[in-house]
């Protein structure tokens, strides 16, 4: 009897035992809501890091290390002023440049002689004809990839495509009254510096606002679309 007992309080355990991890993974379903995709700005699936090519230059824009990004934005704001408020011409920094290199070289490769010191070394620069080739065949892809998107819009096929491309045309054009061509650069560098920055940083709050942004935009388009094809076939009636 007592062993009957000891196997009936052995199955009873067991099963309870089974029926509460059963019970534990039901309440554990329950807790974890089921989470939808969130909206992210044009549509990318990869951190911003990541987007910017993850390497040297996404380190730069993204501030990941201070000392060389704030060097870089020093030497372009430096660059700035010199040209436009101290208005300095290229062609003469560049010669000045060359006349202070060359001329500290010559005498330090002749003062070496006399101080028993090593003179300077200077690399052998060779650019190579695979390099260069590269460099060309890359620009030429570029080149028909923008002349097959112009050709795209004026075949007039995609609307969107052509109404983007007009809104970004009168866009730089309203900036190029503004600024000239030296400081429209050097503003489209600090937004470079600044606004990726400043997204990574506010993400959430930016995709919120931009995926509200979309919907409102993807309304007045098709809103805009009805009626530019409206006028489309009043015309085509007309001809006919």
């Amino acid at each position: 009897m007592e062993e009957i007992a000891e196997k009936i309080h052995r199955k009873s355990s067991s099963s309870s035992s089974s029926s509460d991890s059963d019970d534990d993974k039901l309440s554990h379903g329950h807790k974890v809501p089921f989470k939808s995709k969130v909206y992210r700005l044009f549509g990318r699936e990869k951190p911003i890091h990541q987007v910017l090519g993850a390497g040297k230059s996404a380190d730069i824009l993204l501030w990941r290390n201070k000392r060389v990004s704030g060097s870089v934005l020093g030497g372009v704001t430096a660059f700035w002023f010199l040209f436009e408020v101290l208005d300095y011409h290229l062609i003469t920094l560049i010669c000045h440049i060359l006349i202070l290199s060359l001329s500290v070289l010559f005498l330090w490769s002749n003062a070496s002689n006399f101080i028993n010191n090593s003179p300077p070394n200077i690399p052998e620069v060779v650019i190579s004809e695979k390099s260069l080739l590269k460099a060309g065949s890359c620009l030429t892809t570029e080149i028909n990839r923008a002349m097959n998107v112009v050709r795209t819009i004026a075949t007039g096929k995609h609307l969107k495509t052509f109404l983007g491309a007009i809104t970004g045309l009168w866009f730089v054009s309203v900036l190029g009254s503004c600024f000239n061509f030296l400081t429209l650069v050097y503003v489209v560098f600090l937004l470079l510096y600044t606004v990726p920055v400043l997204y990574e940083k506010y993400e959430d709050k930016v995709d919120a606002y931009a995926e509200k942004a979309m919907i409102e935009m993807k309304k007045q388009y098709v809103i805009l679309e009805k009626k530019v094809m409206a006028i489309l076939n009043k015309e085509k009636k007309k001809d006919h």
